[in-house]
């Protein structure tokens, strides 16, 4: 079965990014000239996703307003000489996917995040994109996830590698390989001690699941210091019963929840951009120059 649905949990405060995600939230923060979730509905759009649930919280409609028609603004813009490409781009943005949002009233973690949306999810398989993280791939990172689900019929975690001690922030996958870039997963361990790390491949912000998933995260006790629930912690059901594979995934990954990752979002993408690339890419060997 393809997957043609998708979640996007994006209910979190970004309190590793405030003051700016005061009273914008984080998932609303610019990469050049587009909001970050934009890109990741975008990314989801490409794999062939239709349906699409963006998990919120209070103080968040300015999300629901984005992927809605701006009427008085397609106005102002419709029929203007030298602003035809701008509106076509503003109205696009409402007609992207099916787009639909549901409140997660205490955030409880990703888990929990999850499970409201299982009324939206029924019996089908589903995506789950962070909306922490942005992905730029010539193939988008959730299609890579989509082509291991439907290959191996069983859930998909996208991976990369990263620092020993950057995997004590993420979680630690026991791997081995299968084919190409994809891996068997084995087990996962959340926020692993040194002795825990099993390996250095950590889920980054791609996830697809089959339905049955709901019902391992029901059955995941809460965790007793945090009182949240992790997603990851119920994936291990799946990872052990031998139905989740690992995908190396090809692309650029940006965590939008931290400062530093903001601004390499920002100056990479703008080094590409049709409109400003070359003009950035001759400011920043000047600018080098200086320091």
């Amino acid at each position: 079965m393809k997957v043609k649905k998708a979640i996007i949990p994006a209910a979190g405060f970004g309190t590793r990014v405030l003051p700016a995600s005061k009273a914008v939230p984080k998932e609303m923060l610019n990469i050049v000239d587009k909001p970050a979730i934009q890109y990741i509905v975008e990314e989801a759009v490409a794999a062939g996703i239709e349906d699409i649930l963006i998990i919120v919280s209070r103080g968040k409609g300015i999300i629901e307003d984005h992927f809605d028609h701006a009427f008085e603004l397609e106005r102002q813009l419709e029929g203007k000489k030298g602003k035809e490409e701008i509106y076509e781009q503003v109205k696009a943005i409402a007609n992207l996917a099916n787009v639909y949002f549901v409140r997660q009233k205490q955030m409880k973690g990703l888990g929990h995040a999850v499970l409201c949306a299982k009324p939206f999810v029924g019996n089908e398989p589903f995506a789950v994109m962070y909306g922490d993280d942005v992905t730029i791939s010539d193939k988008p990172v959730i299609g890579q996830l989509c082509d291991a689900y439907e290959k191996y019929g069983c859930g998909s975690v996208g991976v990369q590698q990263v620092s020993r001690e950057d995997i004590k922030k993420y979680c630690t996958l026991d791997v081995s390989p299968l084919e190409g870039r994809v891996m068997q997963c084995h087990n996962i361990i959340e926020k692993p001690t040194e002795e825990q790390i099993m390996s250095l491949y950590a889920i980054l912000g791609r996830v697809i699941l089959p339905p049955e998933a709901f019902k391992l995260i029901e059955e995941t006790p809460y965790d007793a210091k945090t009182g949240e629930l992790y997603l990851s912690d119920a994936m291990v059901g799946l990872a052990k019963a031998g139905k989740l594979t690992a995908v190396d995934f090809e692309g650029i990954r940006y965590d939008m929840g931290n400062k530093l990752g903001i601004m390499k979002a920002n100056c990479e993408v703008a080094l590409n951009h049709p409109e400003i690339g070359d003009d950035f890419k001759a400011y920043l060997k000047e600018l080098v120059k200086t320091f």
